[in-house]
């Protein structure tokens, strides 16, 4: 395989910088499942601070925080609302069904945003036949809706209808800090509306590995449990959680640049021909093309692209998806669209 010099697979594949490395180094550690690691209880409260929540939790993945959520939320055979682009739905093994017994209402909102009145409509009537409606889950951004923000107001709408029915609300927060940088909008003000939710570190904000999951302290008791159950246990975690502590005090704000970065990807793209692409829809750090017009299929990008030294990964037969990340900066971006160009040219040359 040749060498990947541009990885736009996804923002998961960036590496620890530097200033992160010497951190992990100077990691203070103990038996974080006695609660004795430095760095990860200051990782945790760190967490709190930022969400407004009573107690947080580390955990080894961001699927591991939605699983271990559901499964203090449902019991068997209650029903979960969610948009049918979740990765809950669609990237988790059915861990829903597996692990909490529980099934997933599937609504079609828009790019990953789905509104009150349809909430209402997805909310069961109580009765012996039917389901229980036991949680309103939210993903926030949307990333197979396109890296789409929640807004603060449409969050708020959702919530009203939740509190109604009294029906706890999850926020799978994997790209939160995007949110929060492309909307004005605080981590806590995004977060007051939930009853659980969780940061993923390991995405944009550059840490190797892990997420926090946070809610009141009777919640994370119950998640402590999970925890153990799922084989969460990590022992001396501090050499990762100082990376997620220098993550957040470093990594926020420099987010603006990989949703500046995405936007001219997707300028960029859009005047390649045959490739169709809406970059007014760019919000934040994912780029969603279509590849169809140009006569080649996704599978034959990608490989093509690869010999460039570009990797940019495929969701389905002809759509592609493109993350900016801190690992490629605004030339690398540049690079990989006159990859594309120079792909797609030699197609139509031949």
């Amino acid at each position: 395989m040749p060498e990947i010099e541009i990885d736009l697979y996804s923002d998961t594949q960036t590496r620890p910088t530097a200033g992160m490395r010497e951190a992990i180094a100077r990691a203070p550690v103990g038996d974080e499942q006695r609660e004795e690691d430095p760095s990860v209880n200051r990782l945790c409260a760190q967490t709190c601070e930022l969400l407004g929540k009573e107690a947080a939790l580390f955990l080894p993945s961001g699927t591991m925080c939605n699983q271990i959520a559901i499964a203090v939320h449902c019991q068997q055979g209650d029903e979960i609302i969610a948009d049918r682009t979740a990765h809950i739905i669609n990237s988790e093994g059915a861990g829903a069904a597996a692990f909490a017994g529980s099934l997933v209402h599937a609504l079609g909102g828009s790019r990953g945003v789905y509104s009150a009145e349809q909430v209402e409509a997805a909310v069961r009537e109580e009765t012996r036949y039917k389901p229980r409606t036991a949680l309103i889950s939210v993903e926030q951004t949307s990333n197979a809706g396109g890296g789409t923000v929640w807004s603060l107001s449409t969050i708020e709408s959702v919530a009203k209808v939740a509190g109604r029915h009294g029906i706890p609300m999850h926020m799978d927060g994997a790209r939160l800090m995007n949110a929060v940088v492309a909307s004005g909008t605080s981590a806590r003000d995004f977060a007051k509306s939930f009853s659980s939710i969780w940061i993923d570190l390991s995405k944009g904000l550059g840490r190797p590995v892990g997420g926090v999951l946070a809610g009141s302290r009777e919640f994370i008791e119950r998640a402590w449990r999970w925890k153990h159950r799922l084989g969460g246990a990590m022992r001396q975690a501090g050499i990762v959680a100082a990376a997620g502590v220098y993550a957040l005090e470093n990594h926020v704000e420099r987010l603006a640049e990989d949703h500046a970065n995405a936007r001219l990807l997707a300028d960029l793209l859009a005047t390649v021909p045959g490739i169709v692409i809406e970059p007014e829809t760019v919000e934040t750090n994912i780029v969603y093309f279509d590849v169809k017009g140009t006569g080649m299929m996704a599978l034959d990008v990608y490989q093509a692209l690869l010999k460039h030294g570009v990797r940019i990964g495929r969701t389905s037969p002809y759509l592609m998806r493109a993350v900016t990340h801190l690992d490629v900066d605004r030339s690398g971006v540049k690079r990989a669209a006159d990859a594309v160009g120079a792909v797609l040219t030699k197609r139509s040359a031949a």
